[in-house]
């Protein structure tokens, strides 16, 4: 299971994305639980580990997953994703970059547009700049 945060500016107009360290793409920060967290500790974690800020939760954006994409290791043990994409609010901290996350900024959606990221993080901006009252559900997002 992942979690991935939108963290938006105080406006609420512009919000933070991270240059991938793995493959120099553009996404929203994220990534998997570690054993014995719940979906905000994993969040929070994973945003304070790529971006250097102290973040709450605030709502579920979507959940996204795809029967059809599976993940399989060396050893055969395939997994589906599943993500839980959450709105953020900014309680404290730096913008700091790390190996990670080498480059990290605001952008307005307009900019975002322009930039280099996988589908599903394209999934995720899209939904979080919607600001829609319910869950998004994605059950065949496309890679």
């Amino acid at each position: 299971v992942g979690c991935s945060a939108a963290v938006f500016d105080k406006a609420h107009e512009r919000l933070l994305l991270i240059r991938r360290g793995d493959n120099g793409k553009w996404a929203v920060p994220g990534g998997y639980m570690d054993a014995g967290e719940n979906f905000s500790e994993a969040c929070t974690r994973e945003v304070y580990e790529e971006t250097g800020l102290r973040v709450e939760v605030t709502r579920l954006i979507g959940v996204y997953t795809n029967p059809h994409l599976l993940l399989e290791y060396p050893d055969g043990n395939r997994w589906q994703l599943v993500i839980l994409h959450f709105e953020t609010r900014i309680i404290d901290g730096e913008l700091q970059a790390s190996d990670e996350s080498p480059e990290l900024n605001f952008y307005t959606f307009e900019e975002i547009k322009g930039l280099e990221m996988g589908a599903l993080d394209h999934f995720r901006v899209t939904d979080s700049f919607a600001n829609q009252e319910s869950t998004t559900i994605r059950n065949e997002f496309g890679l």
